[in-house]
């Protein structure tokens, strides 16, 4: 049976919890999102959440929300999938990107701040940093940088529901928790740590932006008493601004609440697969992006480094073992090209991008088949086991 980089696993409790939304009252704008929304705002540790139809809407949203139009300009990595700059285009905005940290590809924090000394204060007006693979950005550090440059910050968190990093007092962060960021976005595709089919979330602790939010999310309507410039009666809505149609269903988020009781037993599962790969890996010719203990790493993917990475991925194929390429480097893109964009601008991306590979990582994952994905990197990297 082929093994893919990553799987969604669906339980009996999720079908049933499925099954029950559908013979219910309620198949969409129901009682489901709501509980969805509070379970994991509760779970990150955020005020607020609002369910959105998927990971790109929610960044769009978020981009929305904070008012980014032609006259903005934002900063964010390379090494992501494309929606984490698209987002600042679909309002007309302008994109730069940052080159990475060869050891975690997420963005180079020193880099960052040698763009924004360089360039004219109001240059910039905000921050889209990536937890990319799973890999908390230390977003204290990414706060302070924006604080002092008048910045807001997306934090782009798809990648890591459950992921945190100590800050400098000592305490806990969850990814996407809003004490340093803005706004924060998850996505719930189903080889992501949640699943519901296609779905995401929009967190904050600012109420005026999630009650925005909220507004954009369902055609720019409201019913609210107190937004309406009129009210005819019980039925009557008015609508404020133009929205979107980027409602999540009560089946999907059925399916997420359920998945999301699930979450840390999924993330222990991924640490310990991680821990394997490790454990294999040191001191051979097959390079894993840096691991940091102190980090909570939510490990959505695991991505090693090889000089023959072409040649590694077609072998596995040939074993039946469906690895992946995360990300080609978004500059390189031929619409991010025709905007000026050239080959060579983020020379560290393009190197990473020429040599990573996303090997399978998810929590079904069987040790004999994490055995057999090991033992062929091996195999086509010349690696001998120790004695």
């Amino acid at each position: 049976m082929a093994i893919p980089y990553g799987r969604q696993h669906i339980t009996q409790e999720d079908i049933d919890a499925v099954i029950t939304t559908l013979t219910s009252d309620f198949l969409t704008q129901g009682p489901e999102i709501s509980k969805f929304e509070e379970a994991f705002a509760e779970y990150i540790g955020c005020k607020y959440a609002v369910a959105i139809n998927n990971g790109t809407a929610a960044l769009h949203l978020a981009a929305l929300a904070l008012n980014v139009n032609e006259h903005t300009k934002v900063i964010t990595t390379p090494i992501t999938f494309a929606a984490s700059a698209n987002c600042i285009r679909y309002c007309g905005g302008e994109i730069s990107f940052v080159d990475i940290d060869p050891a975690t590809a997420v963005m180079d924090i020193k880099k960052l701040k040698a763009l924004l000394k360089a360039s004219t204060k109001g240059t910039y007006s905000g921050i889209i940093p990536v937890d990319f693979a799973g890999y908390p950005v230390n977003m204290e550090e990414i706060r302070e940088i924006a604080d002092e440059y008048g910045l807001w910050i997306i934090e782009d968190a798809c990648h890591a529901p459950g992921g945190f990093f100590i800050d400098s007092q000592g305490e806990k962060q969850f990814c996407g928790n809003g004490k340093y960021a803005d706004i924060g976005i998850f996505s719930f595709h189903p080889v992501k740590h949640i699943a519901c089919g296609e779905g995401g979330m929009v967190t904050t602790n600012d109420e005026k932006l999630y009650k925005r939010l909220q507004l954009l999310r369902t055609h720019g309507i409201t019913k609210e008493p107190g937004l309406l410039h009129e009210n005819h009666g019980s039925w009557y809505y008015e609508m404020l601004e133009l929205g979107y149609n980027y409602r999540l269903t009560d089946m999907q988020a059925a399916l997420g609440r359920s998945q999301l009781a699930k979450a840390d037993k999924g993330l222990e599962r991924r640490r310990a697969i991680a821990k394997k790969y490790d454990d294999n890996f040191i001191n051979t010719n097959v390079k894993p992006l840096e691991p940091h203990a102190r980090h909570g790493h939510a490990y959505h993917l695991y991505v090693i480094e090889v000089d023959d990475r072409k040649g590694l991925y077609n072998y596995l194929r040939s074993k039946d073992i469906y690895a992946q390429v995360h990300y080609m480097p978004v500059h390189t893109m031929p619409y991010y090209l025709s905007l000026g964009f050239k080959k060579g601008d983020y020379p560290i991306a393009e190197r990473y991008y020429s040599r990573c590979l996303s090997i399978p990582m998810f929590p079904s994952l069987k040790d004999e088949e994490q055995d057999y994905v090991i033992k062929s990197i091996k195999e086509f990297q010349g690696i001998t086991n120790k004695s």
